[in-house]
């Protein structure tokens, strides 16, 4: 512990001929924290300069490491990016529990998360590159809806399971385009929850058709 000086309290001066050390405290290794920080920073680029002139390097600047490291992690700008927009991983806990309620979860939580970035969301910057048949930004968009649709399929029943899931993904991409790309119209600008209510209201008949009845149409 450093000497303290009697009428102040701050540390004494280094002995004549000992140099303070001026060595910068080694940061521990933390790749999950790395990792973190070059996804906020790939969804920051994304944001401000869409998915084009997003690059390798302007994310690790941002994030404050090499190249090389943001390449060792994620492998290219399409494993990065698709790393960083959210995809069919955060469906499960959405997909998980009783079929009664399911359209009100997915629309719950896609409005919650989507309200809570806004045009912020990853996803707005995808679609919007996507809308302009930007070739690699329309590949990783098919992905992600691919691997979305397959946990759908993996849930619903009943009949004709390839086109209601096409068409489930179609009604929240028209939401997502009307409500947060084009931020225009009545859609843009109704509450939160009445956006909720209205696509639960959509997307029931869709996750749960009445099954065919042997006494005619209801």
């Amino acid at each position: 512990m450093s000497k303290r000086i009697a009428d102040g309290g701050a540390p004494s001066e280094p002995a004549p001929g000992q140099d303070r050390d001026t060595t910068p405290p080694r940061r521990r290794r933390d790749r999950a924290a790395s990792q973190e920080a070059i996804l906020e920073a790939a969804r920051a680029e994304l944001h401000e300069h869409g998915y084009s002139k997003t690059t390798i390097r302007a994310v690790a600047a941002r994030a404050g490491v090499t190249h090389g490291l943001v390449m060792r992690h994620f492998g290219s700008k399409e494993g990065l990016l698709s790393a960083a927009i959210p995809g069919p991983r955060d469906l499960d806990a959405v997909l998980a529990g009783d079929s009664a309620g399911l359209p009100e979860r997915i629309a719950r939580a896609f409005v919650e998360r989507m309200e809570m970035a806004g045009s912020l969301d990853p996803m707005v910057a995808l679609i919007r590159s996507a809308a302009v048949n930007e070739p690699t930004a329309t590949r990783l968009y098919t992905s992600m809806q691919e691997q979305s649709a397959a946990a759908y399929r993996a849930v619903l029943t009943g009949p004709d399971i390839d086109e209601r899931v096409d068409l489930l993904g179609a009604v929240l991409l028209g939401v997502t385009f009307s409500r947060y790309v084009v931020r225009a119209g009545p859609l843009a600008t109704m509450s939160s929850q009445k956006v909720i209510q209205h696509l639960t209201g959509l997307l029931r008949p869709i996750v749960q058709p009445r099954s065919s009845s042997p006494t005619g149409e209801h």
